[in-house]
């Protein structure tokens, strides 16, 4: 990837309206992300009828509602799936959405998406890792909840499946809604990137932009955030989502970022070459000097501008004659 690749995550804030997630696109092309991300899932095939809400969750939806049924209202069937490709296409977005089943995994499939994201609930699923391994397609592993052993295993199975390690790149995660900042533990991507070689990124869960930004910093090459249109609809993930204009501001400083990064070479930037015969010194004469006089720690001084002697050459002139008149203040010549 030549830059940062930022997944504007919409999961599943579009309450089941084909018509709101449209918005949401909208609001991710706003933005500026590079691709906006959805969820694909059967409630009866992702949990059963006597799952448990997370705490969040419960928090954000109503308490006599089961997880199933919280779930089943937020499924998006295939004719939404091709609505949505189509109008991401139009608009000039990427459409990706995380799979959760594996009828979901054919139907995304079906549907020829270019990358495959998984969700970091199904780490520890293996015939689901090896389903999407099979695919040979470029993944994204989000890896929150895991340990290294983990995300190591994950990486076996997809490799042995049949993707490359040069397709997969590995997001360091904290599953909780929102992440606490002293639990987001940033220098993890780069102990997944020395221990396994691939690429990494960041799956942000916190509140506000700077997390996102930090990791850019620290050499992310991936960035998924949830985004809404309104933070106060009803949903379980809108509360700890970003609303478009934090959205497309997040963006922005990536950008920024991503520019200062720069390639790593030392050397003067083009704009500030200008500024070095104003910033530095050069030798000059202290005092009036003869012809013949011998060049001293008395009758030299280190003054601007630095178009002169560089001060570097300091030794190499103290000891040698004038072989002309300077007066005070007159850049040293030999």
């Amino acid at each position: 990837m030549s830059k940062v690749f930022i997944i504007a995550e919409a999961g599943v804030n579009h309450n089941g309206s084909p018509e709101l997630a449209k918005k949401l696109i909208d609001a991710a092309v706003e933005a500026g992300a590079d691709a906006v991300k959805f969820q694909t899932f059967k409630a009866d095939k992702l949990v059963s009828k006597c799952a448990q809400k997370a705490d969040y969750q419960k928090q954000a939806t109503s308490v006599d509602e089961t997880q199933h049924d919280m779930i089943k209202k937020l499924e998006l069937d295939g004719n939404a799936h091709q609505v949505l490709i189509n109008y991401c296409e139009d608009k000039g977005i990427m459409f990706l959405s995380t799979p959760f089943d594996h009828d979901s995994v054919d139907l995304l499939n079906s549907f020829e998406i270019p990358i495959f994201k998984i969700p970091s609930g199904e780490i520890t699923n293996l015939p689901y890792l090896r389903h999407i391994g099979r695919l040979d397609k470029e993944v994204i592993l989000s890896t929150g909840m895991a340990n290294l052993d983990e995300v190591q295993d994950a990486l076996e199975v997809l490799i042995k499946a049949g993707t490359s390690k040069e397709k997969i790149s590995v997001l360091h995660a904290t599953t909780e809604y929102p992440c606490p900042i002293d639990e987001v533990n940033l220098h993890a991507m780069h102990t997944i990137s020395n221990a396994f070689g691939v690429k990494v990124g960041y799956s942000d869960h916190t509140q506000g932009i700077e997390v996102s930004i930090a990791a850019v910093a620290m050499g992310a090459c991936v960035i998924e955030k949830h985004f809404t249109l309104d933070r106060t609809m009803e949903g379980p993930d809108h509360k700890a989502s970003l609303e478009p204009e934090e959205l497309k501001a997040m963006v922005r400083a990536i950008r920024h970022i991503e520019q200062a990064l720069g390639d790593g070479v030392k050397r003067p930037s083009k704009s500030e070459q200008k500024n070095i015969s104003i910033a530095r010194k050069s030798i000059l004469a202290s005092r009036s000097i003869k012809m013949g006089e011998t060049f001293s720690d008395n009758n030299l001084i280190v003054k601007r501008p630095g178009n002169g002697i560089s001060p570097m050459r300091w030794d190499e002139i103290v000891g040698q004659k004038a072989t002309r008149n300077f007066s005070v203040d007159e850049l040293i010549e030999l």
